[in-house]
Order: C-alpha cells, then structure tokens, then sequence
C-alpha cells in the first residue's frame, strides 16, 4: 500500500480519482466501491450514510449513495452506468466505518456495471492512480491522518 502524505492508497484497487472513489473487482462481475482516505480525510468524520437501495440503476456520473459528516454532505458517484446489487449495512449502522477502515469494512456498495470493460478503462490503476493522486494533494495542500 502507498502513503502519500500521510493518505493510504492500495496500489491494486482502480481509482476515480476526480470523485475521490475506489473500486475493487469481486470476481462475480460485480465491483465494490468505496470512499479513498483522501475523501475521508477532507469530509472529516462520517455520520451518516444514505445508499440507494439494491436493484436500483445509477447512471455514470450520479450518486449511489449519499454521505454526511459534520461538515460536509455530498454524493458518492459512480463513475460508470451500474446497478447496485448489494449496500453495506454495517456502515449504515455505523458511518465512521469508512473512516476507520476506508479499504475493507468500510466500503459503501456493490455494483453490477452494465460494460465493465469498456467502463474500467476510464479509471485509473496502480501507479497511475497514485501519481494522480500525488499531484492532487500536493496542489491542493491536502493531507491525511495529521502527516507532516
């Protein structure tokens, strides 16, 4: 897993980095999808989490959830046309899951995308995604965890 200041980004997940939203490929044609430490660094602590329903579509760009902390509100978007197939309860009981363990318990849902290998191709992987993200913090000040 790569540290850039101070924020965790594991080098095997695909990133849309411009919405602050990882992805982790299940295996079953479904991708799990999830909030990065740069996102809940910047959001501070969740307290609530809000996720459309399974069996419910989201079109590329839009919204499959709805997170909230005490000093922000705002959308967690898919970066691809999907359907939700599963939603984390575990985080609707306890938002600060994604801050705690943004990779693993903390994840907000699972999708079908409707053309994942075309769909995959406009994330960012690996290096790439960690480069960006480089980038990003450094331009705009941000760091997590309390790093130097």
């Amino acid at each position: 897993m790569a540290n850039v200041r101070g924020c965790n980004l594991p080098d095997d997940l695909l990133y849309d980095v411009d919405n602050h939203i990882w992805y982790r490929e299940v295996g079953d044609g479904t991708v799990k999808l999830g909030m990065t430490t740069v996102a809940t660094a910047m959001a501070g602590q969740l307290v609530a989490f809000t996720p459309k329903k399974a069996g419910r579509g989201v079109e590329a760009g839009k919204s499959c959830a709805t997170v909230e902390s005490g000093k922000w509100v705002g959308p967690a978007k898919s970066a691809f046309e999907a359907s939700v197939v599963a939603v984390n309860e575990e985080l609707a009981a306890k938002p600060s899951l994604a801050n705690e363990d943004p990779y693993g318990a903390g994840w907000l849902v699972k999708l079908r995308p409707s053309a994942w290998d075309a769909e995959r191709a406009g994330l960012v992987t690996g290096s790439e995604g960690l480069e960006a993200y480089r980038a990003l913090l450094e331009r705009e000040g941000i760091r997590c965890g309390g790093a130097p």
